[in-house]
Order: C-alpha cells, then sequence, then structure tokens
C-alpha cells in the first residue's frame, strides 16, 4: 500500500489528512544522534539547545517552519514524566524550550511478532499529545557470534527484553543497540549460524567442548602399529615386484651361462635352412651342446665365417662352449651328410645305383620307389617317363632321408630348370627327348650346338636318326660301338629301326644339352661322328662321302686303342 510523500521530504510529523500512515514512513530517515546521558531523577534537567527545525529531504534541506519534525524524547513504555526510564529528555518540554504544538496523527500500529516483542515494551496506556520520536532502543548485548543464542530475559526494572543486536528482522526500522561493535554482516551470521547447526543435529546431547577453536585443532596421533603393518606391506610389495621381474627378465633373456671346454660325447644336431645364429645358438642349447645363446651369439659375431654356416645335420658334442661350438660348426667334417654327383647323361638305372651306394641306401628301396610316379612328383606331361627328369647335379643328402626324398628332389630340380629356361609344359616331353640325345652323342659341350642341329636336319628331311646310343638304350648295352643284330633291335628307342624320336628320353641331360636343342647351331650338317673318344673330336659332313672318310678316322682309333 503507497502512501503520498510530504512535500518537503520524508521525516517530518504526519499531517492531518495522512491517517492511516506508518510511523515508519515518516520517521525512518531520521539522522542518528548519541543518546543523552543518564541523569538522576532528583537533578534538574539541564536546557537544550533545539536545533532549527529543517526539513528532512533528501535534495532539498531548506528550513521548513510548515512542517514540524520529530523530537529526541524517550518512548513513553510505561510510567510519566518522573519515570526514570520514560521522562523526558532534558530540554524538552520544559520552560526553556516551549513545547511544540500538538499535531494530530494517526495512532501507533500495533506491535509485530518476532523481533519487535524484543524492542521495549510500549506504555499500554494511551500516548500522550507530546510528539513521539523513534529513540535508539535500550537493550544488553546479545551473546558472542558463534554461540548459543537462548531467547533474552527482560529486565528486572523496566520488564524490556534486551535488543537482539545481530537481528534485522524488524520490519525496515534499524534498530541501534549498544553492542553495535559486534554487529555482523547478514551473511557472516547466517554462515554462522549454518555452521552450528550443522555440527549439532542433536540439541539434547550437547556436548560444551564441540565449539571448541582448539578441537580441530589438536594433531590426530597415528597408531604405531598401523604405521609398522603399512610398511611392512610396502616392504612386501617392492620385493615381489623386484623377485618378479627379475623373473620374466630371465626368462626373455636367460643369463649367459657357458660351458668350458671341448664337450663330451656326440649328438647330432640339425641347422635348418634361414635360422640366424639365434636360431642357431637356440638348437644348440637345446640339445644341450651349449649352455646358453649368449655366449655361442657373440663369438659367431666376432667371426665373419659363421654367417656362411649351411644346413645340415652337423655332428657336435655334449655341454661345449659357445666358441668351441662355433668352431665345430664351421668344420667341413662335422656336417653329417651324404653327397652325390649324378653325371650328366645317366639313365635311371644309373642313378639309382648311384644314390644305393653314396647314401647307403637299399638299392630295392631306391628302385620300388621310383616307380611310385605321384608320389615323388613327376609332372603329368611326363608321360609316366622318370627318364629324364631326373636332373643331374650334386646333392647333399642328410641322414634319414628316405628313397623317396631323395628322387623328390631330383624331380624337382628339372621342373625348376625348365621354368627358367621358359619352356611350356606342353613342350618339355619332346624338349627333354631330344636333349637326352644331344646329351649321349655328344662328346664336349661346345659340339651340341651342331649335334642337335643335325638331328633337325635329318628330322626335317625324313632320314631315320641312326643314333647308336638309343641302340645302347634299347639293349642295354654299354659300349662305344653296336652290332649288326643290336641295330635290328625291335625296341621303340632303337632310331636305327624306327623313324623319328623315340618314345621318351634314353638319359638324364643337363642344362647345356637342353639349351643347344632351344638354340641349336644353323648349318647344313647331316652327319657327325666321334673320331676320337678319349679327346672327344667330333667331325661333320654334309654329304655321305665326307662322312665315311671320318668314319674311317673313327675306326683307326679303334685299331689303334683295341681295349
Amino acid at each position: 500500500m503507497s502512501f503520498p510523500t510530504p512535500p518537503g521530504g520524508r521525516g517530518g510529523q504526519p499531517g492531518p489528512g495522512d491517517a492511516g500512515q506508518s510511523l515508519s514512513a515518516w520517521a525512518a530517515a531520521l539522522p542518528r544522534q548519541q543518546p543523552p546521558a543518564r541523569r538522576d531523577p532528583g537533578t534538574p534537567a539541564a536546557p537544550v539547545a533545539v536545533p532549527p527545525r529543517r526539513r528532512a529531504g533528501v535534495i532539498d534541506r531548506a528550513d521548513a517552519p510548515d512542517f514540524p519534525i520529530a523530537e529526541y524524547a524517550r518512548h513513553s513504555g510505561g510510567g510519566g514524566d518522573d519515570d526514570e526510564s520514560t521522562g523526558r529528555l532534558p530540554g524538552v518540554g520544559d520552560a526553556a524550550t516551549p513545547p511544540l504544538p500538538p499535531v494530530p496523527g494517526a495512532p501507533l500500529p500495533p506491535r509485530p511478532a518476532g523481533t519487535w516483542s524484543r524492542l521495549q515494551r510500549r506504555s499500554d496506556v494511551a500516548a500522550d499529545d507530546e510528539a513521539t520520536v523513534a529513540q535508539p532502543a535500550v537493550g544488553t548485548p546479545g551473546p558472542p557470534p558463534g554461540g548459543d543464542e537462548h531467547p533474552p530475559a527482560a529486565t528486572d526494572d523496566t520488564g524490556a527484553h534486551p535488543v537482539d543486536g545481530h537481528d534485522d528482522h524488524t520490519g525496515g526500522l534499524e534498530v541501534v543497540v549498544a553492542d553495535a561493535g559486534n554487529r555482523r554482516s547478514r551473511r557472516a551470521r547466517r554462515a554462522a549460524e549454518h555452521d552450528h547447526d550443522a555440527h549439532d543435529h542433536d540439541p539434547h546431547d550437547h556436548d560444551p567442548h564441540e565449539d571448541d577453536d582448539h578441537a580441530d585443532a589438536r594433531p590426530r596421533r597415528r597408531r604405531p602399529v598401523a604405521i609398522l603393518v603399512s610398511l611392512v606391506v610396502l616392504a612386501a610389495v617392492v620385493a615381489g615386484i623386484v623377485v618378479g621381474g627379475k623373473a620374466l627378465l630371465d626368462l626373455i633373456n636367460p643369463a649367459d651361462e657357458d660351458y668350458s671346454g671341448q664337450g663330451t660325447g656326440s649328438v647330432q644336431v640339425r641347422i635348418a635352412d634361414g635360422d640366424t645364429l639365434s636360431d642357431i645358438g637356440r638348437t644348440l642349447a637345446e640339445a644341450d651342446v651349449i649352455a646358453s645363446v649368449g655366449p655361442f651369439v657373440t663369438a659367431a659375431e666376432a667371426v665373419p665365417a659363421a654367417m656362411g654356416i649351411q644346413p645340415g645335420v652337423y655332428g657336435m658334442r655334449l655341454q661345449m662352449s659357445g666358441a668351441a661350438a662355433l668352431d665345430l660348426l664351421l668344420d667341413p667334417a662335422s656336417r653329417l651328410f651324404s653327397r652325390v654327383t649324378i653325371p650328366e647323361g645317366f639313365t635311371v638305372q644309373r642313378v639309382l645305383e648311384r644314390l644305393a651306394q653314396e647314401t647307403d641306401t637299399p638299392a630295392e628301396e631306391l628302385f620300388s620307389a621310383s616307380t611310385d610316379v605321384a608320389a615323388i612328383g613327376l609332372p603329368p606331361y611326363a608321360n609316366g617317363l622318370l627318364e629324364g627328369w631326373l636332373f643331374p647335379a650334386t646333392y647333399d643328402f642328410e641322414p634319414e632321408t628316405t628313397p623317396q626324398q631323395m628322387l623328390q628332389q631330383m624331380v624337382s630340380r628339372t621342373v625348376q630348370v625348365l621354368d627358367s629356361l621358359g619352356v611350356a609344359p606342353e613342350q618339355r616331353l619332346l624338349l627333354v627327348t631330344k636333349a637326352s640325345l644331344v646329351q649321349a652323342e655328344a662328346s664336349l659341350p661346345e659340339d651340341m650346338g651342331r649335334v642337335a642341329q643335325v638331328l633337325e636336319n635329318r628330322l626335317a628331311s625324313g632320314m631315320p636318326l641312326q643314333l647308336d646310343s638309343t641302340v645302347n638304350y634299347a639293349t642295354g648295352g654299354t659300349g662305344i660301338t653296336t652290332t649288326a643284330d643290336e641295330r635290328a633291335s625291335d625296341s621303340p628307342y632303337n632310331t636305327y629301326a624306327r623313324p623319328g624320336l623315340p618314345p621318351g628320353a634314353i638319359g638324364n641331360p643337363g642344362e647345356d644339352a637342353l639349351r643347344a636343342v632351344l638354340a641349336p647351331t644353323p648349318g647344313p650338317w647331316l652327319y657327325f661322328v666321334t673320331v676320337n673318344p678319349d679327346t672327344g673330336e667330333t667331325r661333320f659332313a654334309v654329304t655321305i662321302e665326307e662322312h665315311n672318310q671320318n668314319v674311317a678316322l673313327f675306326r683307326q682309333w679303334l685299331a689303334e686303342n683295341p681295349d
């Protein structure tokens, strides 16, 4: 509810027609002054000079005699003028100061509940006609901040309740208390009340020392037993980490233990193709040849020849030092294998005989393995004929190599060579057959190209090949000459009796013979004969007359070498 403001500003007494306005609307902005000192009731009041009446407006404070202002006087809470607690202030209303004219006004509003009940009680008698001005309440200081606040008891002499200097629930009036120096802000008071409530939830169980400022600062003592247990547990954890880490490192990188000396006994160790020095060291350690990998690898890294250790089976001794094991691996005599050399032109039968002789493998097992062409990897385009597909070369067969594995290695080598020469699969049987003839007839590699050309020329002209090598293969002969009966053999491999090429190879040609067939030496020759088997000299002829002269030279050599 709003009320009109007097023209002179706030602070004057309510005038006529302002009934219903609250006293606070008029007196809230009074300037503060120190209340007069208490006097003895028997002492006459000293005259007090009354300041000139001025407006109480905020903007204009010029003299305004039209509006009287409220003067200081005690609140008439009970007795009359002779009452010490309710009498008039000195200098007010006495003979020296003329009384103010009565100003009609509205009655005081009823006292609100709450903090107002703590103010000095007003007199229940009717207010006198003299002006009443709000004065600083006389009260006793409240409890210290942060302590237990209990409702203050009424004073014995006046019946007034002491004013709480920290309570501001006055409905807008500013309450001035004697203990103004202990006034705190509203935020600080609320924080103090919150802290008090947060630490005291049980009003019936109050600890007189719970609000002691020194209680929280008191250091807490640690129990020696708990500290000792914590240290023991921590030490155990650290020890476990150290021991476990060492064990893990030993698994990953075992200690570099090493045997001493050259070792004793014997053991076979297989080194695989592509093994590194560390791989070889682990193989030796697993066979108890060396104690650990480290010393062996260290010794091998200092010797460049160690990078050339060949795969195979080695005869080693037990419990050798790393350096001694390296020396034994580098010794060619330590490698256990059977080295077999198959010459160019050997037939399958002669190859099997050589394998049995050099590897101590029973010949029966080798011949039995040669019949299982699928197991030894013979390609389909060979038409099941093993002849010509056991490539002539030097082979190292390790102990425990089976006959099937030996033959399989040789067939695989032939296929690899044909692949490297770029021969189509459908041309490989023809190529191997021609190359076997060239390999059997040419004594020297440099003559292979011309021998291959003679075969091509005779085949192109429809002439029979008439090669003694085919007769020997058909009859099983091994001589450098043939007889008339042998040349009359009805074998499909007899090129005297059969035109064209035999059905397959008559031996196992080498790479030179294969290349000669792929690229014959150009020439018109139709005949050739080796006139000196000791030196391998071969004569080529275009006509039959030239060829007969060359045959005479061969017969002369035969006469000179009857054996």
